[in-house]
């Protein structure tokens, strides 16, 4: 799509402690999942949304994640935001990352989601996402998941969808249809009055959401949160045609 973000954020500085003993000797975006690393899912998916500019923080094992994305053979450029000194979180990260990132929208990913997608070619769920979104209706668009389903998320759910794909927290509700599954779109400055050092996106989806300004898409597919090893291996057997 001519429209759809260039750039993209992959957030893998991560510690990746439930991932453990996985993540004893490497960083969480290189623990392989059906033989791929899972920066390699996440790299890949982008590539085939047209994205040609991936900036991917590093923090923990960076050389060793360095390494492997300079020897990667296909899909976007590769510039790397140095986390070595301080672990920054999401928005953070996001925040420091933003002078490479430039002004347009890009994706923002991180590396624990795993998906299939049943769409036809050129209806990808990062299609979906990016034929969503609109700018001067929104700060932010979510890609989502039924929690019903996913495999790896024990969670309550997030959020509520209207039928114009806004969304609201669940809050007080017992449980949410819907789970934030790892990607979105935003402008780098929607970051930019965030804190300085380590902080989370959530604060600023919450006050958007409570402003009329967060939306999301729902994948048509299967998704895969790999947090842990029984997640990984679970998601291995998925992805091998495995119930």
């Amino acid at each position: 799509m001519s429209d759809a973000p260039k750039t993209a954020m992959v957030l893998a500085a991560g510690l990746g402690t439930r991932m453990r003993p996985l993540t004893d000797d490497r960083p969480k975006a290189l623990v392989e999942v059906g033989g791929r690393a899972l920066v390699d899912h996440v790299l890949d998916r982008l590539a085939d949304a047209g994205v040609e500019r991936a900036v991917v923080n590093v923090h923990w094992f960076a050389d060793r994640l360095e390494q492997h994305l300079a020897a990667r053979g296909r899909g976007p450029e590769i510039l790397i935001s140095d986390e070595r000194a301080e672990l920054l979180e999401t928005g953070g990260g996001l925040k420091k990352a933003a002078p490479l990132l430039g002004p347009d929208p890009v994706f923002v990913a991180n590396i624990d989601s795993v998906w299939t997608d049943r769409a036809g070619e050129g209806n990808s769920a990062l299609n979906q996402l990016a034929r969503l979104w609109n700018p001067s209706i929104m700060d932010a668009a979510l890609l989502l998941a039924r929690r019903e389903g996913s495999i790896g998320f024990e969670g309550a759910g997030d959020v509520f969808m209207a039928d114009d794909g806004r969304l609201t927290f669940r809050g007080e509700a017992a449980s949410a249809p819907f789970a934030y599954m790892g990607v979105h779109i935003c402008c780098p400055d929607y970051v930019t009055d965030g804190p300085d050092g380590a902080f989370s996106l959530s604060g600023l989806w919450r006050r958007s959401a409570a402003a009329g300004r967060l939306y999301g898409c729902v994948l048509d597919g299967d998704w895969m949160h790999v947090g842990d090893p029984a997640a990984r291996d679970a998601a291995e057997q998925r992805l091998a045609g495995g119930a």
